[in-house]
């Protein structure tokens, strides 16, 4: 119903959504929803939407692969609420081929900057090549950084020419756990996304109308919770009792 619905609808390309609505600097609000839910609401949450087109492809495959430290300094830094929280990815774009290296940070009034550099495509599981990049926007506080969880969906990017924002739905979700093999298949989860300079989308106010609440949820940090119960959770229990269980 996703690829039907996004057909339907008038395309826009790369080069005119950067233009339009970069967003590296941003505010993010996520939704958690079943298939079934956003089966529902689909056709009013793509009203005068337009799906990211290229080479004919509206329904894109991303695998991404997140880096921490041995303690797992990322991890415990959002779990615990603290400041200075972070980030450190590749992320590929399957389908076409091409891989980056993403630094995430946090930004004023709880927004999040996004710095990214391009990087080998055959390296995705190794921050060496752009280690000095890193460093450069943390420092080398982090030390030593090493592929934790792989993930894998498919995602679906609209811009919603009323907000001039951008609105994703990711499905078919599955985590890696890089150093235990624990394996996590969520096939009726379901993540919608909107990114917005700071005001709230029109997606957002439809969202809210169906009782949905932005929610605290990290694919990295919610997914590596998930299958390792034994590390503090606090931000996202709620979340996994409802929506996440490890196969």
């Amino acid at each position: 119903m996703i690829a039907e619905t996004l057909d339907r609808l008038a395309p826009i390309g790369l080069a005119e959504l950067t233009d339009r609505a970069e967003l590296m600097t941003r505010r993010d609000r996520k939704y958690v929803l079943r298939r079934a839910d956003l089966h529902a609401l689909l056709p009013a949450l793509t009203r005068n939407a337009r799906p990211l087109d290229i080479d004919g492809l509206r329904l894109f495959r991303y695998a991404s692969v997140y880096f921490d430290t041995p303690e797992l300094t990322s991890y415990r830094l959002t779990a615990l609420r603290r400041r200075r929280r972070f980030k450190v990815r590749t992320r590929t774009y399957v389908d076409s081929g091409t891989c980056w290296l993403e630094v995430k940070t946090e930004a004023g009034r709880g927004g999040t900057a996004k710095n990214r550099l391009p990087h080998p495509p055959d390296d995705h599981h190794d921050v060496t090549p752009g280690r000095w990049f890193v460093d450069r926007l943390l420092g080398a506080e982090p030390g030593l950084l090493g592929p934790v969880v792989a993930t894998h969906y498919h995602r679906a990017t609209l811009f919603l020419p009323d907000s001039q924002s951008r609105l994703t739905i990711d499905v078919d979700l599955t985590w890696s756990d890089l150093g235990t093999a624990t394996q996590l298949s969520l096939p009726d989860l379901v993540v919608v996304e909107t990114k917005t300079r700071t005001v709230a989308a029109e997606a957002d106010r439809l969202l809210w109308a169906h009782g949905h609440r932005p929610i605290a949820i990290s694919k990295y940090a919610t997914g590596l919770a998930a299958m390792r119960p034994d590390l503090p959770s606090g931000p996202w229990r709620r979340l996994l009792r409802r929506h996440f269980s490890p196969s």
